[in-house]
């Protein structure tokens, strides 16, 4: 057996990548990143000119800064359901609700690609759950028994009380423990 672990050799570009996926597992990262990609165009366009030959063509409108608002709301929604995973719900709704008010204000929701980005986002933001454990997925076993984890898998309230109540008072068995005087029940032999 070799002292040096199989880790060590590892390339730093796989470490990082399987450490960006752990990551990427554990909170609605499509979402954000489909609601980020839709705020960027709405709040883009109004103040984006484009140049045609010689002619520059302004699609700035009165509603610039409704725009610049909605694109920036939506950007920080999607840094929201990175980092803050648990008001993605929250999150999602406010997305849609952006995305459709953005149809107005933003030229045509920043001409519709923006519009349908933040949608997407929103809706994968509302419908994305935490994954489950393979013990919470099959909890039979092979020939139809109820299969047990063990405690300290199980959530607390789960729990045998036993349990608490040993890891509470633990037994103390020195050198003169008499074991006929647990007999009893732990009662006095006097009463």
């Amino acid at each position: 057996m070799s002292p040096e672990s199989t880790g060590q050799n590892e390339h730093y570009v796989r470490v990082y990548r399987r450490r960006f996926r752990a990551w990427r597992g554990n909170r609605p990262f499509w979402a954000g990143l489909f609601t980020m990609a839709g705020g960027v165009p709405i709040a883009y366009f109004p103040y984006a000119n484009m140049h045609l030959g010689n002619v520059t063509l302004a699609m700035s409108t009165t509603a610039g800064a409704g725009s610049l608002i909605i694109g920036v709301l939506l950007v920080t929604l999607g840094l929201t359901m990175w980092f803050h995973s648990i008001v993605r719900v929250f999150a999602g709704v406010a997305a849609i609700l952006l995305a459709l008010i953005s149809i107005p204000v933003a030229n045509i929701g920043g001409f519709v690609v923006g519009f349908v980005l933040a949608l997407v986002g929103g809706a994968l933001s509302i419908s994305w759950a935490p994954g489950e454990t393979k013990s919470d997925e099959e909890p039979f076993g092979e020939h139809g028994s109820r299969r047990t984890a063990p405690a300290k898998e199980l959530p607390y309230e789960e729990r045998p009380e036993d349990e608490f109540q040993a890891a509470a008072v633990p037994r103390q068995q020195g050198a003169g423990y008499d074991l006929a005087a647990d007999g009893d029940g732990g009662r006095n032999r006097a009463g």
